[in-house]
């Protein structure tokens, strides 16, 4: 893989318990025009290799960039301008009492202007047809509706791509059908993304390349 990545992973591993890798001496090179699927059955390492590339969790050993700029040099705050991640549970993401002060949370801490982040708020009710549950507590969302309000939470600060992880969990196929229309369009916005996720029949949908892990390393990694 040539030239400059969005993300890039360099001799990455990493470990919860001394002599337990669960990623290991992992390289791998993220492009931001494309979008990625990480694939792998349940304690391959996928959701940890999300947060690695998000600089949530450290790594033990080797290097992680955005834009060439080593992670461990940048605050959450820096890399959160620039990538939005969605967890697995997006209850972990709520702060507010009702939606719309919800999606201008962080927003209205950091002082953006009131006039602009309205206009926002707006947009993005819309958008992610939320409009109708503005003044419903998220905690009482559905699970489709808990997951849009966490991406367009993430995308008020205007992030140039998502790590999304397992994003259709516990979602019926009407509202993945959505959910993929939703993340089309967000496409064409030009934001990237990479979805981690074992729901193969979703990620069909949308990947551009497919990277498989196993026990924390790379099996299969391929382009469209």
């Amino acid at each position: 893989m040539k030239g400059l990545g969005f993300i890039e992973l360099r001799d990455l591993s990493f470990e919860y318990k001394k002599d337990r890798p669960i990623i290991n001496n992992l390289n791998l090179k993220i492009q931001k025009d494309e979008i990625t699927a990480i694939l792998g059955p349940n304690g391959s390492g996928k959701t940890t290799l999300g947060k690695l590339m998000m600089g949530i969790l450290k790594p033990t050993e080797g290097q992680a960039f955005i834009l060439n700029k080593d992670i461990s040099e940048m605050t959450l705050a820096q890399i959160g301008s620039k990538i939005g991640y969605l967890f697995q549970n997006p209850e972990k993401q709520f702060f507010a009492n009702r939606v719309e002060e919800e999606l201008g949370f962080v927003s209205r801490l950091k002082g953006y202007d009131e006039d602009y982040l309205e206009d926002r708020i707006e947009g993005l009710l819309r958008l992610f047809q939320l409009e109708h549950v503005r003044k419903s507590s998220p905690l009482l969302l559905s699970q489709g509706e808990k997951q849009r309000l966490a991406i367009a939470t993430i995308l008020i600060n205007e992030p140039k791509y998502l790590i999304l992880d397992e994003p259709t969990t516990g979602l019926d196929g009407e509202r993945k059908r959505l959910l993929v229309d939703l993340l089309k369009e967000l496409v064409d916005r030009g934001i990237g993304m990479t979805i981690i996720s074992h729901d193969h029949s979703f990620i069909k949908q949308l990947f551009q390349r497919v990277i498989r892990i196993y026990r924390g390393e790379v099996i299969y990694d391929q382009r469209i």
